[in-house]
């Protein structure tokens, strides 16, 4: 398969993937926030959380993993990779134990780091036991999941979660609407999360050219993956600090149920971003391949392509949720939340001149020249805890939001533009030109159908906020349909017609 058709391929099944996941997330959640109430909610947030604190363990090492499959099978090393990947699982092993050992420290000391009320101490506590032994089980089956995108099989990936996400979400509406609380839907989320690991497993070893074992252990090897995987590392610790660590802050100074207004806000941001970070995960092993046969140009193309698709995506997605998001926290779990509307307002623009960028830090990892920016991104992640941990006390949740906006904003607009144009050699107004321009004209009359319809349909009902998303998607669809037709001398086929559209000249 052709690398044109396989990244079709691997973006459409990224896409029904996360189509899938969304929709049953964007429903599941005011479901599980009101059958477990305020308090619980928060503290299934705030758990999951900390937790998720225990895959800076990885030390970058799945990074690695994700690179040098590709590498290895790009230039046919199958010792190589065996040798990589076996050494990868061992240390993934004794991680687990870290992990199982740090989560017993974790069971005892929870009370006395968070403001948890005592009649869910008992639970958030056997909640914690278990999230952390799920966390412990798929370390090692996580070199799987990195092989398995080192060998581009996203659409394997993709499908299986498909399955996966369904299972999960129809187990938890069964056990919450049989009277389950927080702990029978912690049971279910790790015992299915866990599952599918294992399935990834056996996909992978049932697709890998090589076999993994003991014998092939190699201490060289591991450096060179803790090498590369360092500065991974740095990125992934950033990203818990910069996106992670807000719940946990607001959890030590405000009271529990602030953190379900706060995550209501985060929440719908993080939802405009996954359909672009989906996507942009091809890339990373692509520009190993490309860097690997020294083919610059295509490198190139994939920083102009690739941006704008993201672009293309999220624009519209972030103009949508300034102009509707009032009503559609409403419409979504209650009016009595609108609140986290200011939350939603602070996050989404900062976030979205990121997002819009995930190309340009998959592009990096892929090359391995990922040290800058691992260290421009851990400075933003420590920057935003103290200024959180500064403006908590005075301003709440919206103090919390401002310390992780100010941070991301300055590393999307002063550096990330700036420094992956001086790596490909490209001038910054062509980046910004040919990337961002025509997703920008794009947003134009779509704003103002919303701005329009908006003030038509006074109404935060599901149907009327429904009916202003479909105008405005329809509107943006219809300007994007003409920008196509209007480039091409002839009516031009699907797939020239989506090259014209990522690629102009």
């Amino acid at each position: 398969m052709n690398v044109r058709a396989q990244a079709v391929k691997n973006v459409s099944a990224t896409w029904l993937g996360l189509a899938v996941q969304g929709i049953v997330g964007f429903l599941l959640s005011p479901f599980i926030l009101h059958r477990l109430g305020d308090e619980a909610f928060s503290m299934w947030i705030l758990i999951f959380a900390l937790t998720g604190y225990f895959g800076l363990l990885d030390l970058g090492i799945r990074s690695s993993i994700v690179r040098y499959t590709a590498r290895f099978l790009a230039s046919d090393d199958k010792l190589a990779l065996s040798t990589y990947l076996s050494t990868s699982l061992t240390f993934y092993a004794l991680v687990a134990l870290i992990v199982l050992c740090l989560t017993g420290i974790g069971y005892f000391c929870l009370p006395s780091l968070f403001k948890i009320p005592t009649a869910l101490l008992a639970t958030a506590r056997l909640v914690f036991l278990l999230a952390g032994i799920g966390v412990a089980l798929t370390f090692p089956l996580s070199v799987f999941t990195g092989a398995l995108e080192g060998l581009q099989k996203f659409s394997w990936l993709q499908l299986s979660q498909i399955g996966i996400t369904l299972l999960r979400a129809a187990l938890t509406v069964v056990a919450l609407l049989n009277g389950g609380g927080l702990l029978a839907i912690g049971i279910i989320t790790v015992a299915i999360n866990v599952f599918g690991y294992v399935v990834f497993a056996l996909l992978a070893l049932w697709a890998m050219p090589v076999r993994l074992h003991l014998g092939a252990v190699d201490m060289p090897a591991f450096r060179k993956m803790a090498n590369y995987g360092l500065f991974a590392f740095a990125i992934l610790a950033a990203e818990k600090l910069r996106f992670q660590s807000d719940a946990m802050v607001i959890g030590a100074f405000l009271p529990a149920t602030a953190i379900t207004i706060f995550s209501i806000g985060a929440k719908l941001v993080d939802y405009a971003s996954y359909p672009v970070k989906s996507m942009a995960q091809i890339f990373t092993p692509m520009t190993s391949e490309f860097h690997a046969k020294d083919e610059f140009s295509r490198l190139q193309r994939i920083f102009f392509a690739g941006n704008r698709a993201c672009a293309l995506i999220v624009f519209p997605i972030c103009v949508t949720l300034v102009m509707l998001g009032h009503n559609i926290i409403a419409a979504w779990v209650g009016a009595r939340y609108v609140n986290a509307y200011s939350v939603l307002l602070l996050l989404i623009v900062p976030r979205t001149i990121y997002i819009a960028q995930s190309t340009s830090t998959k592009i990096l990892l892929g090359m391995g020249q990922h040290r800058v920016l691992a260290s421009i991104l851990l400075m933003e992640g420590v920057a935003n805890v103290l200024l959180s941990l500064i403006l908590v006390r005075k301003l709440g949740v919206v103090g919390v939001a401002l310390g992780t906006a100010i941070p991301l904003l300055l590393t999307g607009v002063l550096f990330l533009p700036h420094h992956l144009c001086n790596v490909l050699n490209v001038p910054i107004s062509t980046f910004l030109r040919r990337a961002y321009g025509l997703p920008l004209m794009l947003c134009i009359p779509m704003a103002a159908a919303l701005w329009f319809v908006s003030h038509q349909i006074a109404s935060s009902t599901r149907v009327a906020v429904i009916s202003e998303v479909a105008i405005g998607g329809l509107v943006y669809c219809a300007s994007l349909v003409l920008t196509v037709w209007s480039q091409a001398d002839t009516r031009p086929q699907t797939w020239q017609a989506f090259s014209q559209l990522l690629e102009p000249k």
